[in-house]
Parts: C-alpha cells; structure tokens; sequence
C-alpha cells in the first residue's frame, strides 16, 4: 500500500467562531465562502452588496474571529496600490454590511472590524474542517466506511470555485489556499476509497482529476494504483510514461520518489499492491499528565479582551500555536501563565512550561528543552535520541493523540520555538517573547500593550490597599504615570510602598517625579526595571546598540525616519533597518509608517545608556547637534516655499546638513505641521547649550505653527522659554530675535502692552547686536501695535523704517508687506486715496512672486482700503482672492480675519444678513488679534444682528463683547457700555489691519 496524502484536518484552521445560539431567534445567520460568498438569514439570501463589499466580508470571515484593522482590510481589497479613498470605501462597505448582518454580528473597536457570535454550523468553512477533523479521527480509529461518508459531506460543502468572483490580492490567496485544500480532501476520500475496494469506482473520477491537474503527482499515483487493482496494468504503467514525460517537458524535473517506487512496484507485480493490510494497533501505556505550570499571581488585574481572546483559541485545542510579543515588564508571561492556568481543564493530559530565557545572551537550546519535555511526558532516557530532529520528531509522536498545552516563555525567536511545537492536534501552544513572531507560520498573534490608566491604578490599589490609594488617588495616578503604566513598574513601586506603612502615596509620587533617579526607584527585591530592559539592550549588535542610545536623547513625543537618520548620521535605508530590528525587540514602537517612539521609562534607560556606554562622550551633543540642523534646514525649506524670494533663511544660523526637500507647498507644510511638537521639543533642548542661536532661528523659521494657530500655545511657551535661556547666556544677538519672536506672538493674540515691551525691548537688542534683519523686522513689528493702539502718524514711522531697513537688505517680499502695513497707516491718519495707492503697489509687488500668503495678505489689505472708498464689490473680490490662498496656505487664524473684513464690508453696502454670516464664521474659526478682536467680530455681528431685528441676540453679542474688552484692557469699554445702556447702535469696530510676516 502507498503512503497516504495529508490528512485534511492538518490544513491551518479558521479558529471556531461559532456560538451557542438562543432557540428563541427566528432566524439565524449563515455564511459561505466555499463557493460565491453568501449571507442567509434563515432560508433567505442576503445581499451582500457589490464584489469589493463582498470582499470585505470575505476577509473578515476568514479573519479567525479576530478584529481586522482598516488598513488590513485596505491591503486585503487592494493591495499595494490603494485608491485614495480606500478609507472611506471600507467604512461604508462596513456600514452597509451592519445593516444587513447587525452590529451584534459585525462589530466595530478601535476603528476595526470583526464577524463575531455566529451559532454553530453557520460558516461553511468551519463546517467543512470540523467534518474533516471527524473523519480523520474515524480514520484512526480503524472506521473507514464512516470516515469516508463524512469526508465526503465536507466536500460537498464546495459549490464552485471558493471566493467566486471576488477581488482583491487577500481573495486570491484564500482561493489557492481552499483549492489546495479541497484537492487534499480528494485525495485523501480516494485512497479511502481504495482502501475499501472500490477500486474500478475510482477509476474514472481519478482519471478526470488527474487530466485536470496534470502536476499534481499523488493523483497519477492513485490512479495507476486504481487501474492496477482493477486489473488494467498496461494502462497504469502508461499513466507512468505520460506523467513522466509530461513533468520533463513543462518543468524539467523526473516523478517523485512515490510515483516511482509505485511504477517499480507495479513492474514487479508487487503483491502488497493487491489491497490494503492493516494490523490494529498495540494500546498505549498509560500517559504520563506533567503539570509544569507557573502558579498564577493572585492579584492578576485587567487584560479582559486579551485574555478572552487567547482563551477563546486555547479552547478549541487544534494545534494552534498563539504568540504574545511586547516590551519587557508588560507582562507577557504574567499573562500567558494566568490563561493556561485557566485553560487546564481543556488539557487533560498535561502542561508543560519552560522559560527559554531569549531575552538574555544565553537563550535555552532546543535540545535540552526537547529533551526535559519528553522526559516529563514519560520518555525513557535510553529512548530519548541525541539529534534536534530526531528529538522533535519523536515529541511530535508521544503527544499525537493526547492534548497537552506548552507553555513557551520568553522566546528568542521563532527558530527556537519551532522545533518545541507540538504541531499535533488537540494540543496547544502559548508563546511569549519580545520580538513579534510574525515568521512563525499559522501563528496568531497577539501584542501586549501597557496598561489602561485604570487597569494600572487598579492594580496598583490591590498590592497596596484599596484605602490608600482611595485618599490620595491624584497621586497614585501621578505614580502609575511615572511607571508608564507597565505592570512591572507598577508592581515594584506598590510592594515598595506596601512594605513602608509611614509612607505616603504623595511621597512615593515625588521620588518618581526625578526623571534622573526613577529607574533606580523602580527596584524591589530581585525585581527591577532596568534590569529588564538590560537583557534586551545587551543582546544588540553594535549597530543596533548605538542607535538605542542615541535616539533616546531626542525629546519629541516620538521621531521620524529622516530625522532618525540626521541624528544617527546613516542613510535612511540604513537608519530603517535598524530601528525596524529594534521595533522587532520591542526596545522601540512603531508609532505610525515611518515614525518611531519610545515607551517613557524605555527612553530613560536608552538615555542612560548614552551617558554610560556613548564614546566619545561629544557623540551625545553632536548627534542632538545634527537633529536641530535637520529642523532648522527643513523649516527653512518649508519657509522658502511658502515665502519666495524672502531673504530671511540667508540670514539663519548655517547647518551642516541640507535637511528635506519638498515637490510642493502641500508637501512641506504637511511635513512643518506633522512635526511641530517635536520641532518645538528640539528647540527647547538647545535652551541652555551652545545651539541656542539655531533654535531661536529655528523658531523663526517655523513662525506657521503660531501665525496659523495651529500650535500658537506651544509656540508661545517654547519662545519664552527662549528669550529666558538667551537671557541667561548674554547673548544678546539670540535675545534679541526670540524677543523679536515672542512680540509678534503677544500681538498677534491681542495682548497689546505686553507685546509693546518686547518689541521696544527687542529693538534695543537687535540694535546692539547690529542685526540687520532683525532690526527692519521689529521695526515692522513696533509699526504693526502702533496701528493697534490708535497711533498711526508714529505707526507710519515705523513702516518707513523697515521699508528702507528692506529695501537695504533687497528683502523685496518683506518690503512689499511693510509697504501694505504703511497703507493701513495712512487710512487711520484719513489719506484713503493715498491709502488705496500704497496697497496696490504692495499687492503688485507681490504678484511677482506667485501665489503666496503675503499675495492673500496683499489682497486683503486692497480689500480693506477699498472697503473706505465704498468700492465694495471690488472689496470683496479682493477679500475673496486673500480668503482662498489664506485657506490653501492652511491659515485658519487669517482665513477667520478675512471673513470679519466680509463682514465688514457687506454691512457697510447694507447686506446685514451675508455681514451676520460672515461674522459667524469668524467667531467659529478665531483671528488675528485674540480676544480683542474677538469683542470686535461680536460688535459687528451684533450690529447685523440689529439690523435684521433680532435686538434680543444683538444685544446679547454687544454684552460678551463688552465683557471681553473690559477682561483684555482694550480702549472703547467706556463708551460700548454706553451705547449699550441707551439700547442704540455702538459705534463701528476696528481691527488687526497690519500683514502676516
């Protein structure tokens, strides 16, 4: 008899999502992916939708019950080129898919997606593999005629081509995976058949399979062996010579050790080919059951979802193997150990543990494992053989037919675990390990994150005490947050604190507020933190090592590949594999394509290594050194772009490297916005080094994430910081500028005194310093609060300056943009005509050099010297122009200032209702000039308001606005207040008139 195929239960199985269901449901749902993919309720076929919908249901059906994430499911539709709107497309496909299926079937979390509580016998798949794991066990137990009759329920499960007809790169796989599949059922149903003697039966479907799959070797066997017990030798040895000449011309290749030892076999007349013979097989000796398990921690706290879903896949027991990766201390095995330990009963006989030590430099051999385990399992050592293989092979058999679940903790890789798996079914493993085993094939895979903020303080009040931790609970937050909630740092500080009844919780937070100590404090008994991460960082190449270290000293909340690669000195192919293998030890996360982070406690140990093991010591500044040169250059870029011809970055510190380039303005201020916190974050660790001057020019570089109000507060904060840090230096060339900085800052939010200071301040500085830039700009700055305050004769003084401060420099966009400040000046001072003049000479000026904020500033300044005029239709056709490059150049701050001028304007041409439209989306986007500006817009809404006789909501606008002008100190308090008390009109509002720099 020829060997027999693979048995059909062997194929990686989708994991069991049936559930019990309730007899009082009408009508359950059904699913069907062996053939085109169906929906039933009842007998009732569902829709589905169109070929990508039903691509989506498909995935998630064949996603093992687990939650597919948006980009899984993006990446199974259309692969590698998704269509912009992948996204949107996925989530109304998921959308229209509840509606048909029910959210409690087709469940969201997390922005994924997942088929979920399906009664028994609803999926055809996972009918077809509990037949198919039926008849293999029939099989065995010496049942043919049973085995046979239920494979071939199995089979007639398929109606056509599995996933007929839908798309997608993940469908496609699926297919030749269930057609292989189904083939090995065949093949496996036929040698039944043959074992039973239905051998002339067999004959003609064999013949058919076998001219449909012409390589496929194990048909041509069978059906040779059929037409030879059929009495057709001739015929059998004439399949011979036609497969053989046929795998010689298409690949080149002879038959196959069975096909030819079966061809010998028939040319002998071999009688051991007339008909099966099997001999019942000796009873086992009685197992041996080891319990090698850990014992679980009594105070084991959160991880519900984690939890469910491995015990889930641990109760079903069919040689799934499930894989826990995450960073030291985040509790993989504490975890593992708790789901095995209440798994036990569903392994009858037997659980075996072992800690494979992957972490450290001396990771467990699997030999000696391999060798302990079929000790405990009852293997003599006489029988135990010396080689891996043999070792491997032999566990493999001694657990065939028992079910055991291993517990491998603390794997290397999967190298080391591969040969430790059972690989049988009813047995199970659970695998724990820092690196995502994501090369260990049918693997499901789970990774562990920190805890919840509320799992951890839960956890911490168990070890401490509830009472407490119920009387200081800010505390313990704060301590849970200096552990960044990793439950072994949670662990060590509460048995800390358990130990010493005369602490309080208060005194456990303050010596974890030291970022320098707290990894010391983060030690209790043989527990500590630092030793933890210790193990993984010792086992890293040089390469990796360095990049662990020096990566730890950037401050950002995380970091991007480019900027990896100006820190660490490498190319970026380079830079990518290192810290992808640094992502594979869980030293380092993903935050997202492209960017990197580090857990708080793992970044303090990187930076601990950096003062320990960095040599030279200067390596440490040079390496932050080239991180703000690729800020600074890549903002300067940025600037350029938005600011064409603007001679301020020649006047920017020099760098060494020439940071990013960008194909467009949409590219560079996507790059200048994505990486504001850690720009920032990289300025204000240069505050008291030798790098200050560039992190001040850095600043000035990147003034959009302040003049757009998109990161106006952080801005804010990081430049006083700097003003305090050039202060404390004596540079006043430094201070000078950050003040420079700081003032248009102060005045763009509406806090007019204090940016007056600055900027007087500023000015004896620059002037000191001889700083010529600088010197024009504050003067453009003094110019700008001057026409705030109401005093435009010295306003214009101002202007002139920078502008021939400018035009020395040739700085010709700065020059145009002073010119268009000098015309608002002349408007207050009453001179409209020569107003109108100078803003147009700004706005022709500007035109030369395209499409740029300072244009929309050009035209919005036109806008409001024609609003003087009464020219209001050319008015807002210049406010229109500003409005749609302010919102290109993603300006919100000056987009919501373009709509008050609307306003402005539609209420003086007697349109209140388009003035009260305007004015409202003002309130809603905020302007230049804070809450000052903010009572002028509600002045101004009001008076539309008024005049569409809605007094009730005018006055209402006019009593907030009262109330913001008193809190912000602004002039007209006094007589808004009046107006208000006579019930009449208040006078007309003013605003920021000056330009964006």
């Amino acid at each position: 008899m020829v060997d027999r195929v693979p048995r059909g239960a062997e194929v990686p199985r989708v994991p069991d999502q049936r559930r019990t269901g309730s007899s009082a449901e009408p009508a359950a749902l059904s699913f069907g992916v062996l053939g085109p993919v169906r929906a039933r309720s009842g007998e009732v076929q569902l829709s589905t939708g169109s070929p990508q919908q039903r691509a989506l249901l498909a995935a998630l059906l064949l996603r093992e019950g687990r939650m597919a994430t948006a980009s899984e499911l993006i990446d199974a539709l259309w692969g590698e080129e998704p269509p912009s709107q992948a996204l949107a497309a996925v989530r109304t496909y998921a959308s229209r898919l509840r509606k048909v299926l029910g959210p409690e079937v087709l469940v969201s979390e997390s922005g994924g997606y997942a088929v979920r509580g399906l009664s028994e016998g609803a999926f055809d798949l996972t009918v077809a593999q509990d037949l198919a794991a039926e008849a293999e066990k029939a099989r065995n137990a010496g049942n043919l005629h049973r085995a046979r009759d239920v494979l071939g329920r199995a089979l007639a499960l398929w109606d056509g081509e599995a996933l007929a007809g839908v798309p997608g790169p993940y469908a496609e796989t699926q297919r030749v995976r269930l057609e292989e599949w189904r083939l090995q059922l065949l093949e496996s149903r036929l040698d039944m058949d043959l074992e039973q003697g239905c051998h002339a039966e067999a004959v003609s479907e064999l013949a058919a399979l076998a001219a449909a799959h012409p390589l496929r070797e194990r048909l041509h066997e069978l059906l040779m062996l059929a037409l030879y017990r059929s009495g057709r030798q001739a015929e059998a040895l004439a399949v011979y010579a036609d497969t053989r000449r046929l795998l010689v011309d298409e690949l080149g290749v002879d038959p196959g050790p069975a096909l030819k030892e079966l061809h010998q076999r028939i040319l002998q007349a071999d009688p051991g080919l007339e008909g099966p013979s099997a001999s019942a097989p000796e009873p086992d000796a009685l197992p041996v059951r080891p319990n090698q398990l850990p014992a679980t921690v009594p105070d084991f706290t959160g991880r519900g979802a984690v939890v469910s879903e491995l015990s889930e896949v641990l109760a079903r027991a069919e040689g799934r193997v499930m894989a826990v990766s995450g960073m030291g201390g985040v509790g993989k095995t504490t975890l593992a150990v708790h789901v095995a330990q209440k798994a036990r009963a569903a392994f009858a006989d037997g659980q075996l543990y072992v800690d494979l030590q992957g972490a450290g430099t001396r990771a467990a051999e699997p030999e000696r494992v391999l060798g302990a385990f079929l000790r405990a399992l009852g293997t003599p050592d006489s029988a135990i053989p010396d080689s891996l293989e043999e070792r491997s092979a032999l566990y493999r058999a001694v657990l065939d037919g028992r079910r055991v679940l291993v517990l491998l903790a603390n794997a290397k890789d999967a190298a080391q675990v591969r040969p430790l798996l059972p690989g049988v079914e009813g047995c199970a493993a659970l695998v724990t390990s820092r690196v995502r085993m994501v090369d260990l094939a049918g693997a499901h895979l789970v990774d562990l994150d920190v805890m919840s903020p509320e799992e951890a303080l839960r956890l911490f009040a168990k070890i401490v005490g509830e009472e407490r931790v119920a009387s200081e609970r800010g505390a313990a937050l704060d301590v849970v947050g200096a552990c960044g909630f990793l439950p072994l740092a949670i662990r060590i500080v509460a048995s800390r604190l358990a130990a010493r009844r005369t602490w309080t919780v208060s005194i456990l937070a303050a010596k974890l507020r030291d970022e320098r100590r707290r990894l010391d404090e983060l030690q209790a008994g043989d527990l500590a933190v630092k030793a933890t991460y210790e193990l993984g960082y010792g086992a890293l190449e040089p390469a990796q090592a360095r990049a662990f270290r020096l990566l730890g000293l950037a401050d950002g909340p995380d970091i991007s590949l480019a900027a990896a690669a100006a820190l660490l000195d490498l190319a970026v192919d380079e830079t990518e594999d290192l810290l992808e293998s640094l992502v594979d030890t869980s030293l380092l996360e993903s935050a997202a394509p492209g960017r990197y982070r580090y857990h708080d406690l793992v970044r303090l140990y990187a930076r601990a290594c950096a003062e320990r093991d960095e040599w030279p010591p200067s390596e440490r500044d040079a390496a932050t050194s080239r991180l703000l040169d690729f800020y600074l250059a890549t903002a300067a870029a940025v600037y350029a772009i938005e600011r064409p011809e603007d001679r301020l970055v020649d006047a920017l510190e020099p760098t060494v490297g020439p940071g990013l380039r960008f194909a467009g303005e949409s590219a560079a201020l996507d790059w200048l916005y994505s990486e504001a916190s850690c720009l920032l974050a990289c300025v204000r660790q240069a505050a008291d080094t030798d790098r200050l001057r560039r992190a001040i020019d850095l600043l000035w570089a990147a003034k959009d994430l302040s003049e757009s109000g998109a990161n106006s507060h952080q801005y804010e904060t990081t430049t006083t910081a700097m003003c305090n840090a050039a202060r404390a230096a004596g540079d006043i060339r430094a201070e000078g500028r950050a003040r420079t900085i700081l003032a248009d800052i102060l005045l763009d939010s509406g806090q007019i005194e204090p940016a007056e200071g600055q900027a007087q301040l500023a000015a004896e500085l620059v002037g000191s310093a001889h700083d010529d830039t600088a010197i024009s700009w504050v003067a453009n700055s003094r110019g700008l609060i001057r026409l705030r305050q109401g005093r435009h004769a010295d306003a214009k003084a101002f202007f002139d300056q920078a502008i021939n401060g400018f035009h020395a420099l040739d700085n010709r966009p700065l020059e145009a943009t002073s010119l268009g400040n000098l015309s608002q000046a002349h408007l207050g001072l009453g001179d409209i005509t020569q107003a109108v003049e100078i803003a147009q000479r700004s706005l022709a000026a500007h035109t030369e050099f395209g499409r740029t904020v300072r244009l929309a500033n050009g035209h919005y300044i036109v806008g409001i010297a024609l609003t003087q005029t009464c020219e209001y239709t050319e008015a807002l056709a210049q406010f229109s122009e500003a409005l749609a490059i302010f919102s290109d150049h993603r300006h919100r701050l000056w987009v919501g200032t373009t709509h008050f001028r609307i306003a402005e304007a539609h209420l003086a041409a007697r349109r209140p209702a388009q003035a009260a439209q305007h004015a409202e989306q003002a309130l809603s986007l905020g302007c230049i000039g804070g809450d000052p500006m903010r009572g002028n817009v509600l002045t101004l809404l009001g008076r539309a308001l008024a005049a569409l006789g809605q007094a009730d909501r005018a006055k209402a606008c006019w009593h907030e606005a009262l109330t913001l002008v008193e809190q912000t100190g602004s002039p007209g308090a006094a007589e808004l207040r009046a107006f208000i008390e006579r019930g009449s009109e208040p006078p007309e509002c003013d605003g920021p008139r000056g330009s964006v720099s």
